[in-house]
């Protein structure tokens, strides 16, 4: 891992460097790992490397003190939401958040791990680039053309949010009666959705740069992918049997907001609501990634001749209302050549720099034309 220089100095002709014990061991160079004795500087044996990272192993990425983190870094409007989802009734302040912090396991000997910076800091970008969430919606079964897409690079649970929205807004909803209510339903269970993307935020492994948490929705599926296959101690055969965190602290703190039922019930959880929906059940693929696949109902799915058809729809209809914007200009400009354009916009029931635009369209086509200054002159019609 890379080193935290603390302070450079000079004393005389001797320059004085600073370095911290680090928290990320242990550390190696190019040429191996080295250790100091007494005033000597030993290579260490391969059978002491073992031993040492033995040792480190049981330090997960999420219990790292977060470098350069502190308590004025933390939102306090994020804790408070944190606590409103969990309906906890604790009164949070600048006077006791660091108690309330070390009551999470987030706050140790006046260091801040990074559960904290990936809940709570104002600015999770700033201390953990790589926490982000990329959602996308494509035409048709690959990925070749997407037509809407956010990328959140926020707190985890504001992540959660916006990948749930993401979903709502791309899914088709149909309505049934039961009895005398009305029920909204999603052609994919939103429940195992959640679930799934739950799974996808305290599985991650956060250690992991250069990648993302992916919510992709196709016309025939959802994926939901994370980085980070099966977490250590678990394998392929004890899938869905049995469950490992990959990161406890994390799934603590959903857990206590009632993002997450039972540990270790998620899997058949998510078949069983595809199950019930009568749907197929979702396909779970581990390697270097988790993820997991929801196949849509081909009965509420939008297919691509559908979207087309939707797509020439709504083309039609935009460019109908824009020829009518224009008879309603052209008309007003007869009725008074010398109207002004706060005046227009009114008439017309659009805002002052659409009409603007709508103006210059006219001029460039050669329908109007201006007579005189911009105050004091009038409009002329010149065809139509």
């Amino acid at each position: 891992p890379s080193i935290h220089i603390k302070k450079i100095r000079q004393a005389c002709n001797i320059v004085v460097v600073e370095i911290d014990e680090g928290d990320e061991k242990p550390y190696g160079s190019s040429s191996g790992y080295y250790r100091r004795l007494d005033a000597v500087t030993q290579k260490m044996t391969q059978r002491e490397v073992r031993s040492l990272f033995r040792e480190t192993d049981n330090i997960s990425f999420e219990d790292i003190p977060c470098r350069d983190l502190s308590l004025k870094d933390i939102s306090l409007m994020k804790v408070k939401s944190f606590l409103r989802e969990a309906n906890m009734s604790y009164k949070v302040s600048k006077a006791n958040l660091a108690s309330f912090l070390t009551s999470l396991s987030i706050y140790r000997k006046d260091k801040i791990n990074n559960t904290g910076a990936l809940m709570f800091s104002s600015k999770v970008k700033k201390f953990i680039p790589h926490a982000e969430s990329i959602f996308a919606s494509f035409k048709g079964t690959d990925k070749t053309n997407i037509y809407d897409s956010n990328d959140v690079k926020d707190d985890l649970l504001t992540q959660f949010n916006g990948a749930v929205a993401f979903l709502k807004k791309h899914l088709n909803v149909r309505s049934e009666i039961r009895g005398f209510d009305r029920f909204d339903i999603y052609e994919i269970p939103l429940d195992a959705l959640r679930e799934a993307v739950v799974n996808a935020i305290v599985h991650r492994d956060y250690a992991v740069k250069g990648t993302s948490i992916y919510v992709r929705i196709f016309d025939d599926r959802v994926e939901i992918e994370n980085p980070g296959g099966l977490p250590n101690g678990i394998t392929k055969r004890d899938f869905a049997k049995s469950s490992v965190r990959r990161n406890p602290l994390i799934a603590d703190l959903f857990n206590r907001m009632g993002k997450v039922e039972r540990m270790g019930s998620g899997i058949d959880r998510m078949r069983n609501l595809m199950r019930d929906a009568g749907l197929k059940e979702p396909v779970f693929e581990m390697d270097a990634f988790f993820r997991v696949t929801f196949y849509r109902d081909p009965r509420y799915s939008l297919k691509a001749d559908s979207f087309e058809k939707v797509r020439a729809t709504s083309e039609k209809t935009r460019g109908n209302t824009r020829e009518k914007t224009r008879e309603k200009i052209i008309r007003s400009l007869k009725a008074n050549p010398e109207i002004t354009m706060e005046r227009l916009a009114k008439i017309v029931g659009i805002s002052s720099k659409g009409v603007e635009w709508q103006i210059n369209k006219l001029k460039e086509d050669g329908v109007i034309r201006r007579i005189g200054p911009a105050k004091g002159g009038h409009w002329e019609i010149v065809t139509g």
